[in-house]
């Protein structure tokens, strides 16, 4: 008899998959070492045979035995009795077929472990009983297992035998090698190992077993577990910042004392994320269309998700239910070289200067990498910050986010951010930044090719619907903003650094040389970061909204204490703004509001008096982008005869702003023969003006923000009065109407 067959003729299922039993109950004690033998060799036999020779072989025996021990016992007869008196029963074995061996081959595929309705349909079309069908299947596991284990034994064997191999070469150029392939220092021999570097290597271990216990963690969002890192430098002070102004003082060290950064857990998982990031969007920015389709006007390219989801099936970061996609990119070439532009994007202090208009806050909670030396390939940092509009009603967007800095092998520079909201002690749920950022490539000349890519997850259910068509438009916080900004900053610092003085004659008589010029720019500069201040509050800047102070134009009152602040008085300073929507194109608001011979049309504090400009610089290739000093010149107003006004007006094709303050003569002075404006006290009201939805339009109107910012009392501790609140509330309330009289037509109420 076949080995296999006798094994199989002596075992029964007990129920659970690869358990056995014997079949033969009345078998003599004494021959169960044999049995046991002859099972093993059986087993070992079986599983050295191949399945066209095992299943024809499998056996069926009488499946009336048990029923048969149970008629007998009924009738009194002991098991010994039925041993002895009976003769041994004789099996009868059963070869599948072919077709029977086919049909369940095929069953096993699909499903390996069938039920009982299964078994016995399979046995109802096969001819077989249940009970074969069973054991089959049964067999057919064990033996799947049996190929599986050698397999994997077979496998790791031979890895086993390359790591060995490996290890044998590596002591061997150890011991060979005269000095270290890292530090270049001399070869110290393993048993030479100091106590230092023998606590450092086991340090090293507990760290691998960190990174391996986070594994999983990582997994869920980078779509992989955390391999082998790099190591991480340790946190260091962030750069310092350029000669760009400084917009929020101390109050960054407020946030970053309110707000935890990384823990030591988390930091391996945030450079596998910035990896994996940095990958992604490599290849966004560099895909055209299906991925990016483009706009109306054929200037941006806005995502089609249906497309990214089957390119990127994971993705970075979780999905939050609810949330919008805002995805688009944009490219331009601006003015700047590429090491420049990385060193202003990689410093907080420079990149929120930079982009004013659009980060209100940025503070670098930590820094995981400080990149080569020299430049910021590699850098990792950990950044907190917010990102507004110029909008009263729209609430600000905070993130908290890794930057990665990385320089390919042709030259082309990537700086890509990716959100950490998940990992904060508290989540917001306002914003999620997917991987975005911007590629940099130079050009001739100190120009440098960008390309921005934006891909944000935001809420949107708090804005009002008027403000909709601009967000959905990329306008408010897309690619094309950040792009068109970047390039106006960009003419901005060209000007600033000009040596020639292009401008009118009277503006070279006034200025004090291109020191003067230098400074009268960093003031305009320093002026504008505090009129966006003030249109959104955020948690840098610390206004307090006076609640119920709303008028008809939805006027928003926010105050200040301020005591040893420099640039601004010490005292109460109260800010208002409000935004209404005018059926006029944004370049036509923009041109009526920064002419100084229409200004008497809606400036109420000028009372009609004519303006004189004093000083012109041009700061910008669009027409109107300049920084200017005007005078009042008003008999009748005699306090007005001490101060000038300092103005900057500024446009690109996302929005336009006109920011004015009025400073005293003798601080202006200083300023204009190359004095530190920095201390210069400024107070500044202005306009932004943006398009109410994307370019390219027909028809479309214009969204206006008015703020004015006004010193209340010199008193730090005084109260706000309620006939301060009235009085700024008709003030805004008579410009607004003054404005649209002027634009419209209108008979103004004031």
């Amino acid at each position: 008899m076949n080995p296999a067959n006798q094994f199989s003729s002596m075992i029964r299922n007990d129920g659970n998959d690869g358990g056995y039993v014997s079949s033969s109950s009345g078998l003599p004690l004494g021959q169960s070492g044999n049995i046991m033998e002859s099972q093993i060799h059986s087993l070992d036999m079986a599983s050295n045979t191949s399945e066209s020779e095992l299943m024809p072989l499998l056996m069926e025996e009488e499946f009336d035995s048990k029923s048969g021990s149970h008629d007998n016992n009924e009738e009194g007869k002991s098991s010994d009795e039925q041993d002895v008196n009976q003769p041994e029963r004789i099996k009868r074995y059963h070869r599948h077929t072919q077709h029977q061996i086919q049909e369940m081959e095929n069953f096993f595929k699909n499903c390996p472990h069938p039920d009982d309705k299964q078994r016995k349909e399979l046995s109802r079309e096969l001819g077989l009983e249940p009970l074969q069908v069973k054991f089959w299947f049964q067999n057919k596991r064990t033996q799947m297992k049996n190929q599986n284990d050698r397999s994997e034994l077979s496998s790791l064997r031979d890895e086993n035998e390359k790591l060995r191999t490996e290890h044998v070469q590596l002591r061997e150029a150890l011991n060979n090698a005269t000095s270290c392939p890292i530090c270049g220092g001399p070869q110290i021999s393993l048993g030479e190992m100091s106590f230092e570097e023998n606590q450092l290597r086991i340090e090293n271990a507990r760290l691998k077993e960190e990174v391996d216990r986070i594994s999983a963690f990582a997994a869920k969002y980078v779509g992989k577990p955390v391999s082998s890192l790099n190591v991480y430098s340790p946190s260091v002070t962030p750069p310092s910042s350029l000669d760009l102004g400084n917009a929020f003082g101390n109050n960054r060290e407020v946030i970053r004392s309110s707000f935890n950064g990384p823990t030591e857990a988390e930091k391996p998982f945030i450079i596998e994320l910035a990896v994996a990031a940095m990958e992604e969007f490599i290849q966004m920015a560099q895909m055209g269309e299906p991925l990016w389709l483009p706009s109306v006007d054929r200037r941006t390219n806005f995502l089609n998700e249906e497309e990214y989801v089957r390119l990127f099936p994971t993705g970075i970061g979780p999905k939050i239910a609810g949330f919008k996609t805002e995805a688009s990119k944009d490219t331009a070439v601006v003015f700047l070289n590429p090491i420049n532009l990385v060193e202003i994007l990689m410093d907080t202090n420079k990149w929120s200067s930079m982009f004013s208009s659009i980060v209100s806050t940025a503070v670098t909670m930590d820094v995981l990498s400080t990149g080569v030396a020299g430049n910021f390939n590699g850098a990792l940092q950990v950044i907190f910050a917010e990102f507004q509009v110029p909008f009263p009603q729209v609430p600000t967007r905070d993130c908290y986010f890794v930057r990665y800095c990385k320089r390919s092998v042709d030259g082309i520079w990537a700086v890509v951010d990716v959100s950490l909201d998940y990992l904060r002690p508290i989540p917001t749920a306002s914003c999620q930044r997917r991987p975005s950022g911007c590629l940099i490539q130079a050009m001739p000349n100190g120009y440098s090719k960008v390309t921005w890519m934006e891909h944000v997850e935001a809420d949107d259910t708090a804005i009002y619907n008027i403000y909709k068509p601009l967000l959905n438009s990329g306008l408010a916080f897309g690619a094309k903003r950040w792009i068109a900004t970047l390039d106006r900053q960009c003419e901005r610092l060209a000007s600033a650094m000009a040596t020639n003085l292009p401008d009118d004659d009277m503006t070279n008589m006034v200025l004090g040389g291109p020191e003067g010029r230098r400074s009268v720019l960093k003031l305009a500069e320093r002026m504008v970061i505090s009129y966006c201040s003030g249109v959104s509050a955020t948690a840098a800047h610390q206004w307090t909204t006076l609640s119920g102070s709303g008028s008809e134009n939805d006027v928003r009152i926010m105050f200040r204490k301020s005591i040893n602040d420099p640039g601004r008085p010490p005292g109460i300073v109260m800010c208002a703004a409000t935004s209404f929507w005018l059926p006029i194109s944004a370049k036509t608001v923009f041109d009526f509001l920064r002419d100084v011979n229409t200004r008497s049309e809606w400036d109420i504090l000028s009372n009609g008096s004519v303006i004189q400009r004093l000083v012109y610089i041009a700061n910008g290739r669009e027409t109107g982008s300049s920084v200017s000093i005007l005078r009042v010149n008003s008999s009748a107003i005699s306090s007005q005869n001490n101060m000038l006004i300092l103005q900057e007006s500024s446009t690109d094709p996302t929005g336009s702003f006109v920011v004015y303050a009025p400073v005293d003569v003798p601080a202006m002075n200083t300023v204009i023969n190359g004095g530190d404006p920095e201390y210069v006290a400024l107070l500044p009201s202005g306009f932004a003006i943006l398009p109410d939805g994307p370019p390219g339009r027909i028809a479309g109107g214009s969204l206006l923000t008015i703020a004015f910012q006004i010193f209340v009392d010199s008193v730090p501790t005084a109260k706000l009065s309620l006939g301060s609140v009235a009085t700024v509330n008709k003030l805004i309330a008579c410009t607004v109407d003054k404005i649209r009289a002027a634009l419209l037509s209108d008979t103004p109420r004031c």
